[in-house]
């Protein structure tokens, strides 16, 4: 036989059949190690395909080439996609965003938070002692105008209560109608404490949100679909910390951007750790934007986002 055919046997005999390298390098005629070397040539040439199918696995591949293809990015976060089932997607994304918090060292003094429905899938998958000691601070207004149970007050103060800590909460809404009332409150005592705090975080977890009829921004009252198309027609591809961007990561209406209450994004781009989670196909150029405009360190994601984020690479 050739060293191919050689290969293909070898692999029948190993992943198929069962059998031990001495036992199939005596029924080939060859040595223990040789099998070794043909099982090795089996898989570096497509011979043979591995692949891990729990859904806690992750895609080490994708993970290393997002990292070598993005310069800001030092770490990644990969997980298999499910098919046709987006609540199954966010929720692993979410656990997979939750297991890496778990294990970030040095554990964070300090976390700074967004809010939206993916990192509230993130707080309920982060068990009760998942780190302790940690100061959990909203980086951005969630007060919601329509009295929705919940929110960014509550997802803050889930993390940090699960981590025998504190929250610390930024008691205001997301974005005011007047200008010069988002000036008035950020220069309020209280409110430019939570802010500083923000600013000087050890660590962020954020997700993003597209700039459609589904956003959170609409659900929660703050925009309405007047609004959603204005952004739209600006070029806005969605919004991260409640700051609507296009797809170059710049601010699509600065006096919209005045009338939000937050950190600014110029803080994201300077961390050390900042964690964007972010989940399905609707999100895919978003994604590519945050990560292409420097606004994070780390990405937790799904594997078809993996792919769509280096097919332009």
């Amino acid at each position: 036989m050739d060293e191919e055919l050689l290969s293909v046997r070898a692999a029948e005999l190993y992943y198929d059949a069962g059998r031990t390298q001495d036992e199939i390098g005596a029924l080939l005629g060859v040595s223990r190690f040789k099998v070794g070397r043909l099982l090795t040539r089996a898989r570096e040439t497509g011979i043979v395909r591995i692949e891990i199918v729990h859904p806690g696995a992750r895609r080490l591949g994708l993970e290393r080439a997002l990292v070598a293809a993005s310069p800001r990015l030092s770490d990644a976060v990969v997980v298999p996609s499910p098919q046709g089932d987006e609540v199954a997607l966010t929720d692993r994304v979410a656990q997979a965003a939750a297991d890496h918090l778990r294990a970030l060292r040095p554990v964070p003094r300090t976390l700074g938070v967004s809010w939206g429905r993916t990192l509230t899938a993130v707080a309920a998958h982060l068990p009760d002692g998942w780190a302790r000691g940690v100061t959990v601070v909203q980086v951005n207004g969630g007060v919601s105008v329509n009295r929705r149970p919940g929110g960014a007050a509550h997802l803050a103060a889930t993390i940090a209560e699960r981590a025998s800590g504190a929250a610390v909460l930024l008691p205001s809404p997301a974005i005011l109608e007047q200008e010069q009332t988002a000036r008035a409150i950020q220069s309020d005592r209280t409110v430019a404490a939570v802010l500083s705090a923000a600013a000087h975080a050890d660590a962020y977890v954020f997700s993003a949100g597209v700039c459609d009829a589904t956003s959170a921004h609409v659900e929660n009252g703050y925009l309405d679909a007047d609004g959603i198309r204005h952004l739209q027609q600006r070029g806005a591809v969605g919004d991260v910390l409640g700051r609507y961007i296009d797809a170059e990561g710049n601010i699509v209406d600065p006096a919209l951007d005045a009338r939000t209450v937050g950190m600014p994004l110029a803080r994201l781009r300077q961390a050390d750790t900042a964690i964007f989670v972010t989940a399905g196909a609707a999100k895919h150029d978003l994604a590519r934007t945050v990560i292409a405009s420097g606004l994070c360190t780390v990405v937790v994601t799904d594997e078809a986002t993996a792919r769509s984020l280096l097919e332009d690479a």
